[in-house]
């Protein structure tokens, strides 16, 4: 009886060995079908996964051409704002030169830091959203596209750790968006337009100083305001395997909310659209700071980022990779 036993004990210790051999060669063959990248995922030890998935993730993304040439034309649009003002009005101009912008549009020629918040405002509604939704529809189509998805899932990051991996990466890129449009135009109104203390929408003047911390808090809330689209991207991504239709799909999107957001016999669904408060920061260049539809604009996108992420992640959880 206790040979019998000390037998069935040795058996199941050789047994896990070859398991793990087993393992190894499946994970390899999927490496060598998928190439270098996704090996030295699926190779990477179980405590790295987490770190070393998302800084691949971020090496990846940001190195594409087509994330780059985003970035170049979120980066000239400011430029060409301040261009045009500087022609338009010689640097100098009333402070009635752009009325029919933001309400902030008409003080550029006051003070170089209004061209932060006009291109904000401006690439805010359009653009940035339209960037963000590229990337992150493509984040799991794209993968699913190219046949990589399966072996990435076959590291030990699973796919929940991916799915929380891509939204990281499609978050890190909004941050990325709105600083680049941040810098561009602070540069650009520094060097076109005349820099000092700022007169606010309430008529008051703040220091300098005081006005670039209020650019770099209404960017950091720009970012934020972004978050909602990219849920809703990675979820359209999970729904196909064609990286081109997940972000057709998540663009046309995007435009559809912006249209029925100024349709007014639906009045009454448009606080629920997520890009409804998305101008709130402007409340952000009064005195004193109006927080209500800043508070509302990243409540909704708390929503939209819960709601999108779960539905992606019950998606992704069922999706045959197989095929």
């Amino acid at each position: 009886m206790a040979d019998a036993e000390r037998a069935e004990s040795e058996a199941e210790a050789g047994a896990e060995p070859e398991t793990e051999a087993r393992a190894g060669r499946g994970v390899a063959e999927g490496a060598g079908a998928s190439g270098p990248r996704a090996f030295a995922e699926a190779a990477a030890p179980r405590s790295l996964a987490g770190s070393g998935l998302l800084a691949s993730e971020l090496r990846t993304t940001f190195r594409r051409g087509r994330t780059l040439a985003l970035l170049g034309v979120l980066a000239a649009i400011p430029v060409l704002i301040g261009i045009a003002v500087r022609i338009e009005t010689g640097g100098g101009g009333g402070a009635d030169a752009h009325g029919g912008g933001p309400a902030f549009a008409s003080q550029i020629t006051h003070n170089g830091l209004f061209l932060v918040f006009t291109a904000l405002a401006v690439t805010l509604p359009v653009f940035l959203p339209m960037a963000v939704g590229v990337i992150a529809g493509d984040a799991v189509a794209g993968e699913a596209s190219a046949g990589t998805l399966r072996y990435l899932l076959v590291a030990p990051a699973g796919r929940t750790r991916l799915l929380l991996t891509k939204y990281g990466a499609a978050a890190v890129f909004c941050l990325a968006a709105t600083g680049v449009v941040t810098l561009a135009a602070l540069l650009t109104g520094l060097a076109l337009f005349p820099a000092g203390d700022l007169t606010t929408i309430s008529g008051t003047r703040i220091g300098f100083g005081e006005g670039l911390g209020r650019a770099l808090l209404i960017a950091l809330v720009v970012a934020a305001s972004l978050l909602g689209v990219a849920a809703l991207g990675l979820f359209v991504s999970t729904l196909t395997n064609s990286g081109i239709a997940a972000m057709a799909t998540t663009v046309g999107l995007v435009i559809t909310v912006q249209i029925l957001d100024v349709i007014p016999q639906l009045s009454a669904l448009q606080p629920y659209f997520f890009s409804h408060h998305w101008l709130a920061f402007a409340d952000l260049v009064r005195d004193p700071l109006l927080w209500d539809g800043v508070v509302k604009n990243l409540g909704l996108q708390a929503v939209y980022v819960a709601l999108f992420g779960s539905l992606a992640w019950a998606r992704l959880g069922t999706k045959d990779i197989t095929t």
